[in-house]
């Protein structure tokens, strides 16, 4: 945890002077990586970017949720295994890593990458029980 709040103080929420990232760019950017994202200063959650268009998404609590990513009106919209009405959000390279914006709203939930830290993303079974 020490790890996680040395990196999200290096990060500080940046203009959003960039350009929002197309598809492609996007797709050119995250695939084939593990990015944790950061809300306000602390730890939010990680996502496995897959070949396909397709993700895994986890809040840091061992439970991953599959589901797959598009473009829609210039957003990047995903939909997970557990919900399916689309979450979407503008995505900014800023040089120092992704900030995403809820529904390209600036008032909205900000999330920024806070670094590509080589760690394992969590992913635990399904629940057994009796």
């Amino acid at each position: 945890m020490m790890r996680w709040a040395l990196i999200l103080a290096m990060v500080s929420s940046p203009a959003v002077a960039q350009p929002v990232m197309s598809a492609d760019e996007f797709d050119r950017y995250t695939q084939g990586k593990t990015l944790f994202y950061g809300f306000d200063g602390t730890a939010y959650g990680v996502e496995r970017y897959l070949s396909g268009r397709r993700v895994i998404w986890s809040f840091l609590d061992g439970e991953c949720k599959e589901g797959i990513w598009y473009e829609q009106a210039g957003q990047i919209c995903f939909v997970y295994e557990d919900r399916y009405d689309p979450q979407c959000w503008v995505f900014r390279d800023t040089g120092r890593g992704l900030v995403a914006q809820f529904e390209g709203d600036p008032t909205q939930t900000e999330l920024y990458e806070a670094e590509e830290i080589g760690e394992e993303m969590i992913c635990y079974g399904p629940d057994v029980g009796v």
